[in-house]
């Protein structure tokens, strides 16, 4: 099982060990990461909450609109018939060689996917919100909301 030693790296920032200067034993956001660093994550172990391993990081998508990470895709299946399984980035938690996700296994495993060389249909884009139960907004000219990086 993964656990993460001191500071917890999150997606959209380093999540400090440290309370909030409220008092109130909240943690506080401090940087923000770019998408140039997350892509050397590539080849990492996603792991679900539980530390069980889903499969290996093969891509990240960023949302259109803010250019922040918003889903990976994790190379799961047999060695023989691997496809891209996509997960949302919310809540990631980055360690030395793993990221953990907020979703468990068999969720990631079920949700929709390409083919290890595929690309994703921009048709397709709503079902992977659907099926995390995530609000889905094409751009007002029908735009993408996902880009790969």
């Amino acid at each position: 099982m993964y656990a993460p030693a001191g500071l917890r790296l999150v997606f959209y920032g380093i999540i400090s060990s440290q309370p909030s200067a409220a008092g109130d034993g909240a943690e506080r956001e401090a940087d923000v990461f770019e998408a140039a660093d997350i892509r050397e994550w590539r080849g990492h172990d996603v792991v679900d909450p539980d530390g069980h391993k889903i499969g290996e990081l093969e891509a990240v998508y960023v949302n259109t609109s803010t250019d922040r990470p918003a889903f990976g895709t994790v190379k799961v299946g047999m060695p023989t018939r691997h496809r891209l399984a996509f997960v949302p980035l919310a809540q990631a938690v980055v360690g030395p060689g793993y990221l953990k996700v907020a979703h468990d296994r068999k969720q990631v495993k079920d949700s929709p996917s390409i083919a290890t060389d595929g690309e994703l249909p921009a048709a397709d884009e709503e079902a992977i919100f659907k099926h995390y139960g995530l609000p889905y907004q094409a751009g007002a000219s029908g735009e993408r909301q996902l880009a790969r990086r």
